[in-house]
Formats: structure tokens, sequence, C-alpha cells
């Protein structure tokens, strides 16, 4: 078994997903290639760092991103850090010839997200965004079965993902909530999730209209100490320059209509990433508060018990299972990363491009930016490049 060497820029929310899925990946999913868990760097004190790579693993911790990426000693660069350090993150760990990991969205920007991909392919480096629920094991189904043609031609693809943890009007202006950091707000955030899912069960988006919406246009300003980006003085509000809902109309590539919808004011939507597929033959519906479960209906049954049923996706026939528990014990959020990071070392060991790439990346983000010049012109708008 060769040794892999990683390291992670990020220490938080994604940052700690993705330590336990570089601890977990070869006990389960054993190959080639181990990741050895090296370096983790984050914007935090000196004690709060090496108290996250104690806590998940990593042998060393170093303040200094750019010192990291340019480690002789490093084979993969993994950025789980805001939006807006991922353009010179990428570049950078790209021109140093490392192979990369980069959390989603890919930028801030489309051109942001175009110069990644340039740098990569420049490189000759692999590269991979995380849009994790592609590694749902019902959700992979989901794909086998339109690959398999049981949903025959696509009429129909809604999809949404609700949230409601900004409800609050004294919850802080939190970096998620300036465009400088996080590039937009649901739209990005929750959004990109949503468009990457439709684009990979169903077909490249060609052309948009939407509005955007920001419910609380101020939010009470917080000193959240050195770990936080766009850190206040505490005292006052300060301005929400993102979106706090977004909803878009859609056009595929395959002839297909789509509605979507991203909002983190849904009250009592913890996490309700959806879809729903319409064709000719069948129909499927997927929720991520249940998701192991996918609902399929197949139209060419006849006879009175027609209608949807429900497949719960732990056997070992369906995609990922196999490496996990037997049939009914359902696997969680933290397995899509495993899974995930498992393709990505597959893809390193038989020299292939892993998917989603930095090109499926770009595709998203120019969805994005469609989606917001329609805001703004009120009217439909082109997705570059499609």
């Amino acid at each position: 078994m060769t040794e892999i060497n990683v390291a992670l820029i990020g220490h938080q929310f994604m940052g700690k997903a993705h330590s336990n899925a570089y601890r977990q990946v070869s006990k389960f999913f054993p190959g080639k290639l181990e990741p050895r868990l090296k370096v983790i760097c984050g914007k935090a004190s000196k004690e709060e760092l090496e108290a996250t790579a104690r806590q998940f693993g990593w042998e060393e911790s170093d303040p200094d991103w750019r010192r990291v990426v340019e480690r002789k000693d490093i084979d993969v660069v993994d950025i789980s850090t805001p939006g807006f350090l991922h353009h010179p993150m990428a570049i950078a760990a790209a021109e140093a010839g490392k192979h990369l990991i980069c959390e989603k969205p890919l930028a801030n920007t489309l051109a942001e997200a175009k110069e990644m991909l340039r740098a990569v392919e420049k490189a000759g480096v692999k590269h991979y965004v995380n849009f994790n629920y592609r590694r749902v094991p019902a959700v992979a189904l989901a794909k086998q079965l339109i690959a398999d043609g049981r949903l025959g031609e696509i009429y129909h693809y809604h999809g949404a993902y609700l949230q409601d943890w900004i409800m609050d009007p004294q919850f802080p202006l939190v970096w998620r909530l300036e465009k400088k950091y996080a590039g937009s707000g649901a739209l990005g955030d929750i959004g990109a999730h949503a468009a990457d899912l439709a684009q990979f069960l169903n077909a490249d988006i060609t052309e948009v209209v939407g509005f955007m919406t920001t419910f609380i246009k101020e939010r009470p300003l917080v000193d959240a100490g050195p770990g936080a980006w766009g850190a206040k003085g505490g005292r006052g509000k300060g301005k929400v320059t993102v979106d706090d809902e977004t909803n878009f109309l859609a056009r595929f590539k395959n002839g297909s209509a789509g509605v979507f919808e991203s909002t983190r004011f849904a009250g009592g939507r913890r996490n309700y990433n959806t879809l729903q597929i319409y064709g000719s033959k069948g129909s499927l519906a997927w929720n991520f508060e249940r998701m192991n479960e996918l609902e399929f209906f197949d139209r060419t049954e006849a006879g009175a018990e027609q209608g949807y049923k429900t497949i719960l996706a732990t056997e070992a026939a369906h995609p990922y299972v196999g490496a996990w528990w037997p049939p009914g014990h359902i696997v969680g959020y933290e397995h899509t990363f495993v899974h995930a990071i498992h393709d990505f070392l597959t893809c390193l060991e038989k020299d292939r491009m892993p998917t989603p790439n930095f090109r499926d990346g770009v595709k998203v983000q120019a969805v994005l930016d469609a989606v917001e010049r329609s805001a703004k012109s009120r009217g439909w708008e082109k997705v570059k490049g499609s």
C-alpha cells in the first residue's frame, strides 16, 4: 500500500467532515493508496489548531497555507475554506504540482472558476470538487435507473434545498452573509448542490430566469474570535450583502423544464435537499432528510397497484453500500465524504480524472452566474458556455 500525503486547509465544519473521511476510507474501502494525514491548516489560534490536529489525527498543524501548498512532501491539497480563498489556494497548489480537492461552489465568480480550471489543466494534476450528495447511495442508484432508461424521456426536474438556520433576526453577520467572503448566499451555499444534482442526473442547464430576495437586510455585528472570517467589533449592525433565498426556472439541453428553490428561511427544514424527476416511463423522488430512501414510480406497470414504491437503498447491490453494513442498516451524511475520498483515491491509482471535477464546478458556477444576471435583468439569461 502506498501512502498519499494530504494537506487539509480548513479546520471547522468541512474540515471535520473531510478529516473523518480520510481516517475511515481505507478501513472500509481498502485500495492501493492510503491517505496520510500530514498537515492541517486553518485560521485559528495556535492552540485551537493544534487541538484540532490532535482530535482528528493530523501529524502537524500550520496556520500558513502558502507554506503548506509549497511543501515537497505534500501530494494532495484539500481546500475546505470560505469561497473567496478557493481561487488563490487552488492556483497556488496547482502551480506547485499538487492534486486538488476543493469544496463547493468552486469559486465566488465564474471568472475565478475558469481561471482555476485553466490552472489545474495546465499543471496536469487531478482535480475534484466536492458535490458530496452525488455520493449518497440512493442518488447514485437514481443515476443508474436513469441511465438504464427506466424514466424514459425526461420532462420535468424539480430541485429544492431548504434550510432555516438564519431566520432569527438576532443571528449575527457571519461570513456566509457577506458577499466578499461567500460570493452569494443561499444560491451558492446550497443552490449549487441543487444545480449540480440536476446536471448530474438530468442534463446541462442552458437558460434560466430567476429572482433573489434578502429578507433581513441588517444583522448584529459580533467579534467571533481569531478563527472567524469577517468578524466585526461587536457593536451595532452590519449590512447583509447576499441573498436569503433564490428561485429560478431552467431549461435543460435535453428539452426538459426545471424549477429550483434555495432558501435558508424555510422554518422546520433543517437540511431539506430534495429532487423530483418526471419522465415518460417513470418518476423519481429523493429527500436528504430521508437520505436512504428513493421513491420510484414505474409508468409501464399496469393494474390497480400502480404507484410509487420506496426503495431502501441499503442493499449490497446498491452503490457503495457493500462496504458498510447489512441490509436495512442505514448510512449517514459523513459516509458521503468517505465515498468521495474513495473515488478520488481510486482515480489517482488508475490515473483517471475524478468526477465531479473543476470542469463540472465551472458548469455549476455558470448556472449561478446566469441566475444572478437574471435577477438583475429580470429576464431569461443564457448559461455561458452551454
